[in-house]
């Protein structure tokens, strides 16, 4: 495998679903949504197979990092109450559609710097 050094095999890269989702409120909704966002994270983080869950904030926008041990992990989160919750709480907030982007790992380098793990 390219870019793999010979010390490490490919097994050692661990596949595991990845979500980036970026959230942009109203700017004056900006406070609102936060607070449910931070709301929300207990309970995901409580989530069976939620390996990452992390939220940051940069330029009126949210975005959540996120690694999932399957996907039939992220499959559940997706209809989860927490979920559904947080949705209907921040729908009318929101700017426009939420930015959710599938990732896959590209295993390259060192497993323990070049991929999410947890």
């Amino acid at each position: 495998m390219t870019g793999v050094p010979a010390c490490h095999t490919p097994m050692e890269f661990i596949v595991m679903p990845i979500v980036v989702a970026t959230l942009t409120p109203k700017p004056e909704s900006i406070d609102t949504v936060r607070e449910v966002l931070k709301r929300t994270i207990p309970a995901v983080h409580a989530e069976p197979g939620c390996e990452l869950y992390a939220l940051h904030e940069s330029d009126g926008s949210f975005t959540f990092v996120e690694q999932w041990a399957d996907d039939a992990a992220l499959q559940t989160h997706l209809t989860s109450p927490a979920m559904t919750a947080m949705i209907g709480d921040i729908g009318e907030h929101l700017a426009g559609p939420a930015d959710i982007k599938m990732l896959q790992p590209v295993p390259a380098g060192d497993p323990a710097k070049g991929q999410l793990v947890h």
